[in-house]
């Protein structure tokens, strides 16, 4: 088997990727572990930035996005009581947010891939890179039993944090950055309309709450619970609970409960590695960089990724610019770290850290009220929370 482009991972940015190769004529093939079920049933992020958005909306796969997608034009924070608004749309002029879940792109992009007729091979195991330092790299893996191997140009590694593709990188070329968080994010999934119009980031002394959305009638909650509790702990009647205590007397009376869908712990963790790229081996997404979900950055840095490598490609293949493959590590990490920056600030601006002194909490309150508190801080803060311009690959 011979293609331009084989992209190891079917998440949303490698099919993202795949879609966008399509467009530009520049043949690609998916790899994927899993089925295609299990790829659909990931619970994830569903916050996308205006950039996402327009690259979703330049990959075609956009009609149910834009007529089931809400958009938001602010976000709320809550500490000490107060309930202050960041008019998100009047602060970066005329920019916006989409809420639109990861499982719903990840469909459209699936049902995209199928309408292109692209070859997007699932359930495959022991995949295995060669040759990516030379000019003529293949993939090797196994279907049923049977060994295959896919000649190629270049190889896309959108394979998520646990995948393949950032340990074919030799260790003495890797550089890791991370930072793990004490403590994890309860979340709960349920059919049960918002508890607020606009998304609420809280601060507690109970701990960090999310009010989050899917749709006018999907709700997502996040509480701040310690690493060491289990989802088992946690029974709907107690998470609701918890959650009505650390919200204001107001909206709490507006807090409508119901079953859960999906409940899960999720550990916070910020991780990137650099280079981001190794001869033909480039690096999207989860592959290279993890972020803590406070700053809703993780789908939107590996859009960020894939829409300069998509450039970049369509490049070498329609203008002979292979000059600008070495660029793409640097470019995408510029933006990563920018995005790993908000994501950290984010974190330590509205949790709880065991072992804070009183001085580190008067620091975190003056943070509080003054990125809150003045126009020139909640600028700082919806810019990122928009997304960050992407650079112009030229």
């Amino acid at each position: 088997m011979k293609t331009q482009v084989v992209i190891i991972g079917a998440g949303p940015s490698g099919l993202l990727l795949g879609q966008l190769l399509h467009q530009a004529g520049i043949s690609s093939v998916i790899l994927e572990r899993q089925t295609p079920d299990y790829v659909l049933g990931r619970i994830r992020a569903g916050i996308l930035e205006q950039g996402t958005v327009d690259l979703l909306r330049e990959a075609g796969v956009n009609q149910r996005m834009d007529a089931e997608g809400l958009v938001h034009d602010g976000v709320e924070f809550l500490f000490d009581g107060r309930r202050i608004p960041v008019p998100l749309k009047e602060l970066t002029g005329g920019k916006t947010v989409m809420v639109y879940g990861q499982t719903e792109v990840t469909r459209d992009l699936m049902a995209a891939r199928e309408e292109s007729r692209g070859r997007s091979i699932y359930g495959v195991s022991n995949v295995q890179l060669f040759e990516i330092k030379g000019d003529s790299p293949y993939v090797t893996f196994e279907k049923q039993g049977e060994t295959c191997r896919i000649d190629c140009d270049y190889i896309a590694g959108c394979d998520g944090f646990h995948g393949v593709s950032r340990h074919a990188i030799p260790e003495d070329i890797l550089r890791e950055y991370e930072r793990v968080y004490p403590f994890g994010w309860l979340g709960l999934l349920a059919d049960t309309p918002p508890v607020n119009h606009e998304l609420i980031y809280a601060h507690h002394e109970r701990g960090f709450v999310l009010c989050s959305q899917r749709s006018l009638t999907r709700s997502r909650y996040y509480l701040q619970v310690p690493l060491t509790d289990t989802v088992e702990a946690w029974p709907d009647e107690r998470f609701w609970s918890e959650l009505k205590s650390r919200l204001p007397a107001e909206l709490g009376a507006k807090l409508v409960t119901g079953h859960s869908l999906e409940k899960s712990i999720a550990p916070l963790r910020s991780f990137v590695v650099e280079p981001m790229q190794y001869g033909r081996l480039f690096l999207v997404g989860d592959a290279a960089h993890i972020v803590p979900p406070t700053g809703a950055k993780g789908l939107n840095l590996a859009a960020s990724d894939v829409n300069y490598l998509y450039r970049i490609l369509r490049k070498v293949y329609h203008e002979g610019r292979t000059d600008l493959l070495e660029t793409y590590s640097a470019m995408a990490l510029r933006r990563v770290w920018k995005g790993e920056r908000f994501s950290w600030f984010m974190t330590n601006l509205l949790h709880d850290f065991a072992g804070q002194n009183d001085f580190d909490r008067k620091m975190q309150q003056a943070d509080r009220e003054y990125y809150l508190g003045s126009q020139a801080g909640m600028t700082t803060i919806a810019e990122n929370y928009v997304g960050l311009p992407f650079e112009e690959v030229r």
